[in-house]
């Protein structure tokens, strides 16, 4: 095997990891998720003080631990930068879209999970994070007059980014999944055609060796 092939999986295997290890985080949290957002019946009061007290133990977790998670997300893009690295044109396609999907699950994580971890913790769903942030996308609203979500709805939306970031991480898998296919049917092929092309020389050689027989008989 060459070093270039060792290097690829190697790199896969840097990027299966930690794309498994953050569906393996959030499958822990699907328990307290479903009953907010997958049940027929509305979610009752103890299911909103059950989540909003795990996530405040997460929140007030040792450092070591966010620590440890963001050294993984970092293993993740080596990586992807490994395997883009003097890409091939089956490197662009796959990995260049699991890198995106993989960002786009860093800018979920980033954007909505920390900022919902703080304000869950601090318990104060109806004031903003921010002093003075002005509601996006909402014309003509002042500082002091958005109207923020409350602590039902902050958590469904805490969960409801479980979910999406959970679909993100294994479309990275799926893509990662595509691209092993993909090579493996290119190398099949390829093979094929060689043993075609060999077996066409030996037919060639073959027929040679008989002609030149019957001439010197």
């Amino acid at each position: 095997m060459a070093w270039g092939d060792r290097s690829q999986s190697f790199a896969t295997f840097l990027i299966l990891c930690p794309t498994s290890f953050f569906l393996g985080i959030l499958f822990s949290l699907f328990p307290y998720d479903y009953p907010l957002l997958w049940t027929a019946f509305p979610p009752s009061d103890a299911n909103f003080q059950t989540l909003e007290t795990h996530l405040r133990f997460l929140h007030a977790s040792p450092p070591i631990i966010p620590r440890i998670l963001h050294i993984v997300i970092a293993v993740g893009l080596l990586g992807f930068f490994i395997k883009l690295y003097r890409p091939s044109e089956s490197n662009m396609l796959f990995d260049g879209a699991s890198l995106v999907l993989y960002m786009c699950g860093f800018v979920i994580y980033m954007a909505n999970i920390i900022k919902g971890l703080r304000v869950v913790s601090g318990g104060k769903y109806d004031v903003e994070l921010v002093e003075g942030e002005i509601a996006v996308g909402v014309k003509g609203t002042l500082p002091g007059e958005e109207n923020p979500l409350g602590r039902d709805d902050s958590l469904k939306v805490l969960s409801a980014s479980n979910t999406i970031l959970a679909l993100v991480l294994v479309g990275v898998l799926v893509l990662q999944a595509g691209q092993w296919y993909a090579e493996r049917k290119q190398s099949q092929e390829v093979d094929q055609i060689r043993k075609e092309r060999a077996a066409a020389g030996k037919g060639n050689l073959g027929t040679q060796r008989n002609g030149n027989g019957k001439k010197k008989v």
